[in-house]
């Protein structure tokens, strides 16, 4: 699913107790719910689990199951387990946090723009068309390269990825909102155009807006673990499952478990957060039979 689609679902409509029933009837929305949840108790609740310290060496490199490690060794002999236990944690936090910050400043200048038109919304559009020509992990990459591999600096080159997509998705959700009656009316009674676009306008475009959240979260858990199995991420000997992945592939066919964990988790998370956003895209969008 792309942000096309998102795009789709400009009808505003309100959001009360029946439309997230609905939601929740969806079976891609459970089905998405159902992978999502474990993973992400696994990643919140993980660091506390762990068997041993995600940095201690506890037997030789890549060594088979045991009872002091029951999934083996990675690279450096430290126990694949706890390592992927508490690797989780960073990489969901820094793509929760680069997807607030691009899908919210997105959304409000989305929506701002929508409503002003006229010379500032052709020159931010023209830009935004050129930060679109960039792939999102160039861009990253380009950012995280010249400053350094910095957790907040992840934070940032990846919500700007993010933050021309969302800019025209809302916008154009935007654009069949501002047409309509109860904003001439909150015109004529002169409220002001921040009032208007945070109050009346962004509210109803909340279909679109939670669609794109998680298209979003999903290509941000990606984009993140791709920096991190470059080298330019979370830098060891931190846990993460993107770095294990890089750390212990060149002893994928003598202990797998390194490599098959975490690339099980990000798969898994990724399909689920995917699965939600479509199946709230279809709900919204009024193509779904939340009984089927």
């Amino acid at each position: 699913m792309t942000y096309a689609s998102a795009a789709a679902i400009a009808a505003p409509m309100s959001w009360g107790d029946r439309n997230w029933q609905r939601i929740l009837s969806s079976r891609r929305v459970q089905a998405g719910i159902a992978l999502t949840v474990p993973v992400m108790l696994i990643a919140l609740v993980g660091p506390l689990a762990t068997p041993h310290s995600p940095t201690a060496f506890v037997e030789p490199a890549f060594s088979g199951s045991s009872k002091a490690a029951p999934f083996g060794t990675d690279v450096l002999g430290r126990d694949v387990l706890s390592r992927f236990l508490a690797g989780g944690r960073d990489l969901l936090a820094l793509s929760a946090a680069a997807t607030i910050w691009g899908v919210g400043l997105g959304a409000l200048l989305g929506c701002w723009l929508a409503y002003v038109r006229g010379w500032l919304d052709a020159i931010v559009m023209r830009f935004a068309d050129v930060l679109l020509a960039f792939p999102a992990i160039v861009l990253s990459l380009m950012f995280v390269s010249i400053l350094g591999p910095q957790q907040w600096l992840i934070i940032v080159a990846v919500g700007v990825s993010h933050l021309p997509r969302t800019l025209r998705v809302i916008r154009g959700a935007a654009m069949s909102v501002v047409e309509r009656d109860f904003i001439r009316y909150g015109e004529a009674i002169g409220l002001r155009r921040v009032k208007m676009v945070i109050l009346e306008i962004l509210p109803n475009v909340t279909g679109a807006l939670m669609v794109e959240v998680g298209i979003r979260f999903t290509f941000s858990i990606g984009l993140v673990a791709s920096l991190d199995f470059l080298g330019v991420g979370v830098q060891p000997p931190a846990p993460d499952w993107g770095l294990m992945i890089n750390e212990n592939r060149i002893g994928l066919g003598i202990q797998p478990w390194g490599v098959v964990l975490p690339l099980i988790a990000i798969a898994t998370i990724c399909i689920g957060s995917n699965l939600i956003a479509d199946g709230i895209a279809r709900v919204v969008g009024g193509i779904e039979d939340t009984r089927s």
